[in-house]
């Protein structure tokens, strides 16, 4: 089975193919100022002409559906649900939070990934990581100290949120904060391959017109709205 997952949720464009669970390619782009939109389809076909396949190939697209940037999201959701209608695929929803977690596979303690939110806020939640992630709770977008106090016993802290409120999580947590290494800081496609073939097998998969975004928070134009109303 080859799997196709697309990530445009962070200020970047990742990409990756995989043949039954083996990777074939992945790719990570920085997409500063929105620009996702514009680098994502170039990149996916020069990364399909290298290994010889057409969109036509590929058995399940899978999408980082959020948390994450709002114009982000949708870039990759717009994608991968134009993809998966053109094949006649199933497509698969992977959280982002959910697919940076597995950046630590089998970690003797809870992972907790971090993205920065803005407002003073981060999107979190807690997993457990064997082979695949699994939450613990629900994911959230919350102040980092609310969330810090729900915590108890170490615990390993990964993402850019985390990396901005180090000194807090330090603060509160002591000797129980556990922060990953620079280099599992970024959110890699190729986990939510991975994310995405478990789902389809858990009966999970939906067709490309049910593939949704989870945001977690309204967004700027849906909170003017709510101001004015």
């Amino acid at each position: 089975m080859i799997c196709l997952c697309i990530e445009t949720a962070a200020a970047r464009v990742g990409i990756a193919l995989t043949s039954d669970g083996r990777l074939l390619a992945e790719s990570l782009l920085d997409a500063p100022g929105g620009r996702q939109n514009a680098l994502l389809m170039p990149e996916l076909q020069r990364l399909l002409d290298q290994n010889n396949l057409t969109t036509s190939r590929i058995d399940l697209f899978a999408c980082a559906t959020g948390p994450g940037s709002f114009t982000g999201v949708r870039t990759g959701i717009a994608a991968t649900q134009g993809l998966a209608l053109a094949a006649g695929k199933p497509c698969t929803a992977v959280s982002t939070l959910a697919m940076l977690a597995m950046n630590l596979p089998h970690a003797a303690w809870p992972v907790c990934p971090m993205l920065d939110a803005r407002k003073n806020e981060v999107y979190t939640g807690l997993y457990r990581t064997d082979e695949h992630a699994t939450q613990l709770t629900q994911d959230c977008v919350t102040a980092p100290a609310d969330f810090l106090q729900r915590l108890n016993g170490p615990t390993i802290f990964v993402g850019d949120g985390a990396l901005r409120y180090q000194a807090l999580i330090r603060q509160t947590m002591g000797q129980n904060a556990l922060f990953a290494p620079l280099s599992h800081q970024l959110i890699r496609p190729s986990s939510g391959c991975l994310l995405a073939e478990a789902a389809l097998q858990n009966g999970t998969a939906v067709p490309p017109e049910l593939l949704l975004p989870t945001y977690l928070r309204l967004s700027e134009a849906e909170l003017s709205r709510q101001q004015k109303i």
